[in-house]
Parts: C-alpha cells; structure tokens; sequence
C-alpha cells in the first residue's frame, strides 16, 4: 500500500471576519459557476450572471475559474434608477482616490416599467459619490449588475484574467494526448471538490495530468494514477513533482480514508484497460466502490462521465451536485459531486 508522509496542517483563526463578496459570474455554463463558489464561501443569494457570497477570506476566490469579477458588497435596490439613487444617497460614499463608475446589465434585468438605461447609472454613480472622477484611469472602480429582479452595487477588489488558463493549453504541454480536458473546467472540478492546500487529492484516471495540474496549483498535494503506462510516463513529463503511479482504478493501492479529495474524469468507449471490470457499467461501479474506500469521510469527490451515471453513483455516495456541460453535439459531460458519508451542501 502507498503511504502518505504526513502534512502541515492548515488551521484557519477562530475569530475571523467574514466578507459579504459581490461575484460577476461567467455565462458558460447556467450552474457550474454557482457550484464552484462553495469552496470559499457561502452563496446567500444569486442572479443570473451574478451571486452574493459570504466569505472569511476575499482573496481565495482568485482560485476560481468561472467568475469575472469580485465586488465588495455596498448595498443593492430594484433595477430602476429612482430605487438607485435612493441606494447612492443612503451610502452617502466618498472616494479620496479617482474613481470611476461601470455598470453592467444582464439580460432580462429590466422590464417595460423600468427605465434602466446604462449610462444613466454610470452617472447616476459619477455624481452621487463624493470625490475626483477618472473614467480612462481610475484607483477605483464602483460598479453595478443589474440582473433579472435586482440591482446589485460594490466596490471592484479585482478582476480575473482569463487568459492565465489560456496559457496552460493542453498543447502547450511536453506530452499532449487529444480528447483531453480544458485547463477552465479542470480547475472548475477541483474547485467543486473543496480542496483546501494541503490536501491529497487523487485522479485514479489521470491521463496527461490536466487535474493534477490545477491541483498542484492550488497548494494540494496531487496524487494520480492510471492503468496505462505511456500514460504516467507522459504526465510525470508534464507534472514531475506528483506522486504518480500505474494502477487499477478498481483496485486502488491506497489505504482506507487515506486522501482528501478525488477529482477525475473517467474514460469513455469500450477499449478501456483495467482487469477486474469487463463493461463500463462494472467500471463505474467498480472504480466508485474504490473511491469511496479512499475517500475520508464528509469530503468529496468528483466524477465526470459521458453518460449519467446516478443510479450507480447513488450506491455509494451521497450526490449532491449534478451538472452538464456540453463539448459538441456528440459530447457532453456529465458531472457528478458526491459525498462521502455525509451530506454537504454544494
């Protein structure tokens, strides 16, 4: 059996102030981007494009792979300008630094009753708030999202460069293997794992290493394994410091409640190697009958699959999240996040 040797242990302070976080979500995908935002908080409200989280921590949602902006939360009001106004004059806000004022409309944030004219609230913002305006360099940036029922108002604390996964293109790495997963959506799994730094986290199907890589990233301690060798070899190539290993998924060298997290994306199609299942039905139910092994107790994993899988999933785990995602007409994702033992709110 593979031993761990042990780790750090992260303790966070027992008194510390949580944050209430505006979030400006990405459209790709209508639940993913809610999903992913348990991992550093407490979504306690949500639009369209748009979440109100409660957070100990602003700065561990830069982690996040589906989110375009993070907003300190100010306040919020019905999207028309007059309940606007209202909200700007209760704050009374004054800025020592330039600022400027951006608003964002999602669609289907404004009705026939409401006039909810964009530059109107730009300036609504400019001359409600007290101080010097500079709408081509601004220290700070306010900004509203109106979305379905409600405008939401926040000071910007930053913004995500979506191409920093660009640059982690499968293509870009030593060893490229095609059909594989997007550096975005890899980082979206391991985010809906609850993975914290410090934590093992197991890809019993690990291929050339994409979620072992976002892992790695986030201060895990990733751990993969996969039934072909060319396969490890080639991942070590792109990730040499992860503990690798050729095994079975349904025979996993690992001791009882020994990892943290799984996060993986099994394969599809009927030429897949592993010795004890002869279908694929008896893969997933094989394979999740060892996750669940390995798996500690309360935490989570998360499956990937090309067909959905609950009713065997359900034998062994709590599912308590399902989403889909689709690749192309002829392909798409079916993800699963289950737990262990005990439920937890996803």
């Amino acid at each position: 059996m593979f031993r761990f040797p042990p780790l750090s242990i992260l303790v966070f302070p027992a008194n510390e102030i949580w944050m209430k976080l505006i979030f400006e979500l990405s459209g790709e995908n209508p639940t993913l981007p809610f999903a992913e935002l348990g991992c550093i908080g407490t979504v306690l409200d949500q639009r369209l494009q748009v979440a109100i989280v409660d957070s100990p921590d602003p700065e561990s949602a830069r982690r996040l792979a589906m989110t375009h902006g993070v907003l300190e939360y100010l306040g919020e009001c019905e999207p028309d300008l007059m309940a606007f106004e209202k909200l700007l004059r209760d704050l009374s806000l004054t800025s020592p630094q330039a600022f400027a004022g951006r608003v964002k409309k999602v669609h289907g944030s404004c009705n026939v009753h409401n006039t909810c004219s964009q530059k109107d609230f730009e300036r609504m913002i400019g001359s409600m708030i007290s101080g010097p305006v500079n709408l081509k360099q601004p220290d700070v940036e306010f900004r509203a999202i109106l979305s379905k029922d409600r405008c939401y108002f926040g000071k910007v604390l930053f913004t995500f460069d979506r191409g920093s996964f660009d640059v982690r293109n499968p293509g870009k790495r030593e060893f490229f293997h095609p059909g594989v997963m997007m550096p975005r959506m890899a980082r979206t799994l391991v985010n809906l794992g609850r993975v914290q730094p410090g934590d093992i986290v197991l890809d019993p199907f690990c291929g050339t290493g994409g979620i072992l890589i976002e892992a790695d990233l986030l201060g895990t301690r990733a751990v993969g394994s996969d039934f072909d060798p060319l396969m490890v070899d080639g991942c070590r190539k792109n990730l040499p410091k992860s503990d690798l290993m050729v095994a079975d998924a349904t025979d996993l060298p690992f001791f009882d409640q020994s990892v943290d997290a799984v996060v993986t994306d099994f394969p599809y199609g009927q030429s897949v190697c592993i010795k004890k299942a002869n279908t694929m039905d008896m893969l997933y139910s094989d394979a999740l009958e060892e996750i669940q092994r390995v798996l500690k107790t309360g935490r989570n994993a998360v499956v990937v699959t090309h067909r959905d899988i609950s009713p065997i999933a359900a034998d062994y785990f709590t599912i308590v999240g399902r989403h889909d995602q689709r690749v192309h007409k002829s392909l798409t994702r079916h993800i699963l996040v289950l737990a262990n033992g005990s439920e937890r709110c996803v």
